[in-house]
């Protein structure tokens, strides 16, 4: 027979809250840059452009957000405001209305981290 100190499931999860907790925090997100293709209240014109964007640019990541009542699609994670403005001409020229670089929380591939290493 086992007794078990009721007070042991409580530590069992504070510990389990403590370590979602770290988990989080080192998530692989840094301050970056991402450059702003779409602002449209129409649905249908948000997706056909990440559709371009993938097509066009296979390298880069689309994010497609709702705020309402605007569907903004932001690409890429970009470290420097120069390597977005390098990208930025590129999508230009797929894009004629505007392409923006815009300061975002950006996700960090480790692919990226042995680069700069």
């Amino acid at each position: 027979m086992v007794h078990k100190d009721p007070r042991l499931d409580v530590l069992l999860k504070k510990q389990g809250e403590v370590n979602a907790a770290i988990k989080k925090a080192n998530a692989r997100t840094a301050k970056g840059y991402r450059l702003l293709v779409i602002n449209t209240n129409k649905r249908d014109e948000a997706i056909a452009a990440k559709t371009k964007v993938y097509t066009n640019f296979p390298e880069l990541k689309a994010y497609l957000v709702y705020q309402s009542p605007y569907f903004r699609l932001k690409v890429g994670n970009f470290r420097t405001r120069e390597e977005a403005q390098q990208y930025q001409k590129s999508l230009g020229y797929y894009f004629p209305k505007g392409v923006f670089v815009i300061g975002d929380t950006i996700e960090i591939t480790p692919e990226k981290d042995q680069e700069t290493e």
